[in-house]
């Protein structure tokens, strides 16, 4: 029985595939130059409280987290502040801000904890990663400590030397 399947193993139905592509990360914006600036000491996912013609906006793919930063005010809440995302091109007189401060979605414990370590010296909150998961907007926030110059450069050459002996490998396997 060389051609027969396994009872179990059946093709996934349509339904099946659109929740798995619902339930994929579909990321929106990167900023990579947060990981280039600062050492990331711990990551957390947030939630976004957004208004419709802002979620629109991301379901088109168009954000910006360069200029963002995260503040904890005194109420012990999360605000996403400068972040851009750009106005909906079919929003009426009801469009958002493109850089209005968002509040973030967090449990009370994880906001403590960043309060309490933002205020060591050297440490502030930047946003990496802004995404839908399950059909929900999601930030990745992370607690970093800015890089000195020669940390960013020392970073640098790290990454060069990496490529370079990929390279000479890759080569080698060729020959």
């Amino acid at each position: 029985m060389a051609g027969t399947k396994a009872p179990g193993a059946q093709k996934p139905t349509a339904a099946q595939r659109a929740k798995a592509e619902a339930d994929a990360r579909k990321v929106i914006a990167r900023n990579k130059k947060a990981r280039h600036d600062y050492h990331i000491d711990d990551t957390f996912e947030a939630g976004l409280s957004l208004t419709g013609t802002e979620v629109k906006a991301l379901r088109m793919g168009r954000a910006s987290l360069v200029d963002g930063w995260i503040e904890i005010d005194r109420h012990g809440e999360a605000w996403l502040h400068n972040v851009h995302i750009p106005e909906y091109a079919q929003g009426s007189w009801t469009n958002h801000g493109p850089r209005r401060k968002r509040k973030l979605l967090l449990h009370k414990e994880e906001i403590e904890k960043l309060a309490v370590k933002t205020r060591e010296k050297g440490h502030t909150i930047v946003p990496l990663e802004l995404y839908f998961t399950k059909g929900r907007a999601k930030v990745e926030i992370a607690l970093a400590r800015g890089k000195q110059e020669w940390d960013k450069r020392q970073t640098l050459r790290e990454k060069q030397d990496e490529r370079e002996a990929q390279r000479a490998m890759s080569l080698r396997r060729n020959r």
